[in-house]
Parts: C-alpha cells; structure tokens; sequence
C-alpha cells in the first residue's frame, strides 16, 4: 500500500513542479541605454521643429558634429590626455593618503581622537574655498590643480577607510586570538578582507568628487584639458563646446567609474551579494 501511495504521489508532483523555462535575459548596458537614447531622439526632434532655441540648446548632431571636429584637428586629445592625467595623479595621491591616515585612525583610538576632529573640521570647507589659497601657494601650474583634486578624493577615501575598519566584527578578531593568530595575521586574513567593500566603495566616491574638483582645478587658468575647452565656450559664446566638453566628462567619468566597479566586482567575488541576483 505504501509503494502504491507513492507512485501516486508522483504525477502529482509533476504537475505541481514548475516548468523549466529558459529566461530571456538583456544585457545591462541594452537597458541603461534605452532612456538616454529616447531622450536624445526627443532633444533633435525638439531642436528641428525649432521648438528649442538652438542659439541656446544645440541639436545633438551639432554636439556631436562639434567633438568629431575637435578630434579630426587632434587638438581634442591633447585636452583628454592632460586632464586624465590630472585625474589620476590626483587620485593617487589623494587615495593613498586617505589609505595611510585612513588605516591609522582605524586602528588606534588615540590616532582617532588626535586627528579626526580637524579632519571633520577641513571636509567641511567647500571646494572652492582652497582654489585662491592653492594659487597663493603654487601659482596656476600643475601642482596646485593635482592638490585640489587629491584634496576632493582624499575625504570620501578616509571616511570609507576608517568605517571599514571600525566596523568589523569583533566576535570575527577574537576567534583569530583563539586560533593563535599574531596581530599581523588578523589584519592580513580578517580586518583587511572585512573592511575591503567600504574602501573600494570609498574609491569610486572619491574618483566621482575627482571629476567634479578637475573642473575647478581648470578653470584656475588652464591652459589644456576638458573644462579649459568649457572656458573657451562660455568665452566665445559656443554652447555646442560646452555641452561637447559636458558630454566628454560624463563619458570618461562613466568609463573610469566602470573600471573601478569592475575591480570592485573581480576583488569581492567571494561574497554572496544583491547584485549576483
């Protein structure tokens, strides 16, 4: 009777059990690029019904048409070349200082109540507050737009770095006492992995305030780079150079955050995240 039961029971399983369909699956990138596309189509048609003042607000073919010129010239690599520089310098500079005084404050409590309070003091000072002083120091050469810019990475690099640290779990360090592990190995196995995510979350925070502060460091009488071409716009009155020099932004700020996500992705492998969904 029980094997009878059973054999029973299985067609019914059958039909209770899903089918097994596949999924139609889109790539990301397919979808982010529906609304911007949409959204271009309404800006050109807007622009040729003259509903738009293209005086004002340039057709995106005229933009377009605009940084196609400037790269046929050459002359629109040489601004993209000097203001990547300045970019990653900055961003070196400003990442490994936060990663060094980041760390020490994590790590020592008399560190924290040393330097954290003039750290606060000085993230509250707005960007623009540090351009006049910078050039009193450095002049308009290349070192005090490389401070700037390491200046609006340093922040958001520290922060991330010291909440990383204070937050590990302190039930995960006392099961590596346990195990005998020497101070230089709960760092290595524990501390380090555990605080990984907010530092490379503190990266791509300071990289986007980096492309906002090189927009201020150019226009502290730049002679090359993107916001100089945003200058010479508002100069000439050319509203197709400067969205052009907008758009250029946006792209390289869009590339260089999707290489740190990919590095992001590739170094967190091991966690069970939302996004693996």
């Amino acid at each position: 009777m029980a094997r009878q039961g059973h054999s029973e029971a299985l067609p019914l399983r059958r039909l209770v059990r899903a089918p097994n369909k596949k999924k139609l699956t889109v790539h990301p990138a397919i979808i982010g690029s529906i609304l911007p596309i949409l959204l271009l189509f309404i800006w050109e048609g807007l622009s040729r019904l003259d509903v738009l003042p293209t005086y004002l607000l340039p057709a995106p073919t005229v933009i377009v048409n605009t940084i196609i010129e400037l790269g046929a010239d050459g002359s629109l690599w040489g601004h993209i070349g000097i203001t990547l520089y300045r970019i990653f310098l900055g961003f070196l500079l400003g990442s490994g200082a936060a990663l060094l005084l980041g760390s020490v404050v994590g790590f020592y409590r008399k560190a924290e109540q040393f330097f954290d309070p003039i750290i606060q003091a000085f993230r509250s000072i707005p960007s623009l507050a540090w351009v006049p002083l910078f050039i009193l120091w450095m002049g308009i050469a290349e070192a005090s737009k490389v401070t700037l810019i390491a200046v609006g990475v340093f922040f958001p690099v520290y922060l991330n770095v010291v909440s990383g640290i204070l937050s590990v779990d302190r039930q995960l360090i006392e099961v590596g006492k346990m195990y005998g592990l020497s101070s230089f190995q709960l760092v290595k196995r524990i501390i380090l992995p555990a605080s990984l995510p907010s530092f490379l979350v503190g990266l791509r925070s300071g990289l986007g305030l980096g492309w906002m502060f090189v927009v201020a460091a150019e226009l502290m009488g730049a002679s090359q780079g993107l916001g100089y071409l945003l200058v010479l716009g508002q100069n000439t009155y050319s509203p197709e150079l400067i969205i052009a020099s907008i758009v250029l932004f946006a792209v390289l700020g869009k590339l260089t955050d999707a290489v740190l996500k990919k590095v992001e992705s590739k170094s967190l492998h091991w966690q069970d995240r939302m996004e693996q969904r």
